[in-house]
């Protein structure tokens, strides 16, 4: 009888995929403290639109970034196979429907994506969308949504910034103003990789302004 409450009342074991769980296992004993050993994933999604219902991920790119210095040889991009487009965004980022780059379904784009990131902490310029709209894409095959950690270059930036009488705050930087705030050139903007490169140099950048320093914790970043 023991026996039959105690299984009765354990969490359910769902089937989720094998890379799933393999990715998750990775949380389980936890992250170093430090700035100089963490690894830092920097991302971007391109996109058909801006609903989260309706809209899917066309293209996703990203960096890896530890100890001040960007992993350009292990970049990432990936682009996905959807069967949804809207003209008008086709026409800023660029991903037709017929261009000749090797697309991949989402599911697959998915577990390349966790296999890359692992239990890094993921950056990106206004994160929230980014994050949301990978979390619909784990949604709508199974998953849980992402377990990494993320910081937001937006937000990030508006802590260098000093309020006065005469320069007040913005609420939102866009990628563009960090670029020439920072002077990055804007070559590939509006891809995913090219955004998640401007991104990454845009977050060291801002980690110089924020005076960071060996021995750094990193649980300050999120405050």
């Amino acid at each position: 009888m023991i026996r039959f409450f105690r299984n009765f009342f354990a969490p359910k074991k769902r089937n989720y995929p094998d890379f799933w769980m393999d990715y998750a296992e990775q949380f389980e004993n936890g992250q170093p403290t430090t700035l100089a050993d963490i690894r830092f994933v920097v991302f971007d999604t391109e996109t058909t639109g801006l609903d989260l219902e309706k809209d899917r991920i066309l293209s996703i790119g990203a960096l890896s970034l530890q100890n001040d210095s960007i992993d350009i040889d292990s970049s990432f991009e990936i682009f996905l196979d959807q069967e949804f487009y809207h003209a008008g965004n086709i026409a800023i980022h660029g991903i037709l429907r017929d261009e000749i780059q090797p697309r991949i379904s989402e599911i697959e784009a998915l577990r390349l994506l966790l296999d890359y990131i692992g239990n890094c902490i993921l950056v990106a310029h206004h994160a929230s969308f980014d994050r949301a709209m990978i979390d619909r894409a784990l949604k709508r095959h199974g998953m849980p949504r992402l377990q990494n950690r993320f910081l937001d270059t937006s937000a990030l930036y508006k802590r260098t910034l000093i309020s006065s009488a005469l320069l007040q705050k913005k609420d939102q930087y866009s990628l563009d103003e960090l670029a020439e705030k920072f002077d990055i050139p804007v070559k590939d903007r509006h891809t995913a990789l090219g955004d998640a490169y401007i991104t990454a140099i845009a977050f060291l950048k801002i980690m110089g302004r924020l005076k960071v320093k060996d021995g750094f914790l990193v649980k300050r970043l999120f405050k």
